[in-house]
């Protein structure tokens, strides 16, 4: 068992402590002179600070990027989520009903979404499909197969 040592015999680790650089005691230090700033300049002059997003004089981001004309309402903004046709042809058989709550089963979607279906891929199974919004191809791909499509508030 080892001997625990006394609260004033306790020290750092050998090499894991540093001293602080003393800057201005001389060239003989190694941070005499100009103490580690340089010659001249306006980095090199103490009360120094430089101002967020300024770039050395040149024109800065925020200039050179131009303002947003117009206006947009992101609050109202409805996104919806897209799935096609090929992914509803691989996930389901034949008259299953394809709605949110299939396809959260199925770890596709969250809860919560809008559903879009788009047109890529064919659609060969006769599903029942529940979304909130169609492409015109999908709609007649989906009616070419036999299946069926209910749109949903």
């Amino acid at each position: 068992m080892s001997k625990q040592p006394k609260s004033n015999q306790l020290s750092p680790a050998a090499g894991s402590t540093k001293n602080r650089t003393r800057v201005g005691r001389g060239n003989a230090s190694g941070h005499g002179g100009e103490c580690g700033r340089g010659h001249k300049g306006q980095k090199s002059r103490s009360g120094y600070s430089r101002k967020a997003g300024f770039e050395g004089g040149q024109n800065p981001l925020y200039r050179r990027i131009p303002k947003n004309k117009g206006f947009k309402n992101f609050k109202f903004k409805v996104t919806y989520t897209a799935i096609n046709l090929s992914l509803i042809d691989t996930l389901y058989k034949d008259n299953e009903i394809v709605d949110l709550d299939s396809l959260v089963d199925k770890g596709i979607v969250q809860e919560n979404e809008l559903l879009k279906i788009l047109g890529d891929g064919e659609l060969t199974k006769k599903v029942t499909i529940k979304a909130n919004k169609a492409s015109k191809t999908a709609v007649e791909k989906i009616q070419k197969a036999g299946a069926t499509l209910e749109f949903v508030s």
